[in-house]
């Protein structure tokens, strides 16, 4: 996916902006500073069936069961900057989330690490025997 879709998936977001439990002494009682992001990922008109199907998968304890990809952002006083903070948040999330992930190539170990393996093990077989009643030193 690239960035300039990626801007286009913000503007078919919804803010919502409601009063803040953090910082910002008193002026945290009179100014809605917290900043919800809502984006509905069914309808999304940008993102591919395969798209929404991994947004699904990898950010399902995020979605609710409406389809309804929820980012809420309070760290700053202010909320314009918890817009930008909202805002970074989600494209990150979305990004992560769309990252395809390679596949493991898998690889025999080596000669000398099976060789080392099956020596370490007959030394500790060969101390626990002698370990063993009979065999008082």
């Amino acid at each position: 996916m690239m960035s300039d879709n990626i801007e286009s998936l913000v503007e078919e977001c919804q803010f919502t902006a409601v009063r803040s439990s953090g910082s910002g002494g008193q002026n945290v009682n009179k100014v809605a500073s917290k900043v919800t992001l809502s984006f509905d990922v069914n309808t999304s008109e940008i993102l591919t069936e395969t798209e929404k199907q991994r947004i699904f998968e990898k950010l399902a304890n995020r979605i609710n069961k409406n389809g309804v990809l929820q980012v809420s952002s309070d760290s700053e006083r202010t909320q314009w900057l918890n817009k930008k903070a909202v805002t970074l948040k989600f494209i990150l999330l979305i990004r992560q989330a769309l990252k395809t992930e390679r596949k493991r190539i898998a690889t025999k170990p080596s000669f000398q690490s099976v060789q080392k393996r099956l020596d370490d093990k007959k030394r500790q077989s060969e101390k626990k025997r002698l370990r063993s009643s009979g065999f008082d030193i």
